[in-house]
C-alpha cells in the first residue's frame, strides 16, 4: 500500500505569514484566528511548493 504525503506545520517555526495559504492553489492550507493550519491534506497533490518555498522552513511533509 502507498502511502500518500501530506504537509505539517511546526507550532514552533510557524511565524503565522500566511505565505502557504496564499501559495496553495489546493487549498490545503488555512487561516483560523492567528494560526496557519492544514485544513484539506487530503487535497495535497505532493508537489512541495509549500515546503520548498515556507520563509521560516515550518513545513514539512509526512504520512
Amino acid at each position: 500500500m502507498i502511502t500518500k504525503m501530506h504537509p505539517y506545520i511546526s507550532e514552533t517555526l510557524c511565524e503565522r505569514c500566511g505565505e502557504c495559504v496564499s501559495l496553495c492553489p489546493y487549498d490545503v492550507f488555512g487561516k483560523e484566528g492567528d494560526s496557519v493550519v492544514v485544513v484539506s491534506p487530503e487535497d495535497c497533490i505532493e508537489c512541495t511548493a509549500c515546503v520548498d518555498n515556507c520563509p521560516h522552513k515550518a513545513i514539512t511533509m509526512g504520512d
